[in-house]
């Protein structure tokens, strides 16, 4: 490992604490497939089985952020525990019902209470910026590396979760997310020493995190850059299945994060300097033109190589954005405030997916490769519309004296 990578984990617990936040974050790729892979087994209804994944993202996208608002309050270990298993009951119940063949309106009951799935991501990033708070190189390290676990739980995930559902029985890619999920939060929470310290509600200004016009515009444009990711999806197996070959899509679609992967690791080993919004900025634009090549996919050697480059770009933007929300919402609200990136992202590869659907079934794959590139213009026009509340001065007016101090040096230090 790289010696900005290993100095990262010399601080006691890191290990741990990142180890089982990849185990709970395994979910996040397979649960959502799986349960498409499931359905579609099962009852041989498509349009059900992507009604089902869309109301479990929704349904994570509303109740995400209340579950770390709570956790900024009241810690980790109390309120992760509870939600967890909540959550593993709804998988519980969605799978019976789904096996028994029963009305399909208890599906969509399950799949909605399945959304108490928490933002482990989040869990684990606050860890990272409790630990190296006022420590910028160490903290875009931090962040470079869990960027990377996110994208190996995406090629490795979908790929786990279909094969198990196809091959052993249609409930064993779900069942598998389940437990992973059960194992991370129990394996995170035990680790004490490293969680962050809970701000009660006395310590918070009043309201949301998403009152901070700096995370007002990571959100909305991560609403259309989730679009870009669920559309791409959709679309690649769809192209992959015109092209004769629809078991390739899941490889196509890991070369699409690997590439995001290995920018990732590179950009973590970096020492950047100047305005982090420059580079978000220039990051999501990256983003939105990597997406004009896929009009051109007329086989799919070209649109793996297309999509691998389409990922150099990710990483690197997901990084940067994380270090602007640390900057731009109050300490004794960041896990909410990174939950809120997670949550823009949800709803855009809801939306994203869905539109892609109805293009490809009007129009054929090849149209439908034009959702992610109006998908990231979209994106690109939210980030230069909002550039100057990202890159003008933070604002001080409901931070706590430590935030302010805080920002203070970080401006000082970027001077």
């Amino acid at each position: 490992m790289p010696s900005p990578y290993r100095a990262i984990f010399a601080a006691p617990g890191t290990k741990g604490f990142s180890a089982a936040g990849f185990l709970g974050r395994m979910p996040l790729s397979m649960m959502g497939i799986g349960i498409v892979t499931m359905v579609s087994q099962l009852t041989g209804r498509y349009g059900l089985a992507g009604a089902l994944s869309a109301t479990l993202a929704m349904s994570a996208a509303v109740i995400g952020p209340q579950i770390s608002r709570l956790i900024d309050r009241h810690g980790q270990s109390r309120v992760l525990r509870p939600a967890t298993l909540v959550a593993l009951a709804a998988v519980a119940g969605l799978l019976i019902c789904a096996q028994q063949r029963l009305p399909d309106w208890t599906l969509f009951v399950f799949a909605a209470g399945a959304g108490c799935v928490p933002s482990v991501g989040s869990m684990i990033r606050a860890r990272w910026a409790e630990i190296y708070r006022g420590s910028p190189r160490e903290l875009h390290t931090a962040y470079s590396w869990e960027s990377i676990v996110d994208e190996v739980c995406f090629i490795f995930g979908p790929i786990i979760s279909i094969g198990l559902s196809t091959a052993w029985f249609p409930e064993a890619g779900p069942l598998l997310a389940a437990g992973f999920l059960l194992v991370g939060v129990l394996w995170l929470t035990a680790q004490r020493a490293t969680e962050p310290v809970p701000h009660p509600r006395e310590h918070h200004t009043g309201g949301t995190a998403l009152r901070s016009r700096g995370l007002q515009v990571l959100v909305v444009t991560f609403v259309a850059t989730g679009a870009i990711f669920g559309a791409v999806d959709v679309v690649t197996v769809a192209f992959a299945e015109e092209q004769g070959h629809k078991a390739a899509a899941s490889l196509v679609l890991a070369v699409y994060a690997l590439g995001s992967c290995l920018a990732g690791a590179v950009f973590g080993l970096l020492h950047l300097k100047g305005k982090p919004s420059t580079r978000w900025l220039v990051g999501v634009c990256a983003m939105a033109v990597s997406m004009i090549p896929l009009q051109l996919a007329g086989s799919l050697p070209f649109l793996a190589v297309a999509l691998f480059v389409a990922g150099l770009a990710i990483a690197p933007t997901m990084v940067t954005t994380m270090a602007l929300v640390e900057q731009h919402v109050p300490r004794t609200e960041l896990t909410e405030g990174m939950t809120w990136t997670s949550t823009g992202l949800a709803v855009g590869v809801a939306l994203g997916s869905s539109a892609a659907g109805w293009v490809v079934d009007a129009s054929g794959a090849e149209a439908g490769y034009a959702v992610p590139t109006v998908a990231g213009a979209l994106a690109a026009a939210v980030a230069f519309l909002g550039y100057r509340r990202l890159g003008g001065p933070v604002p001080t007016e409901g931070l706590g004296e430590d935030d302010r101090h805080r920002r203070t040096d970080d401006d000082e230090r970027v001077a």
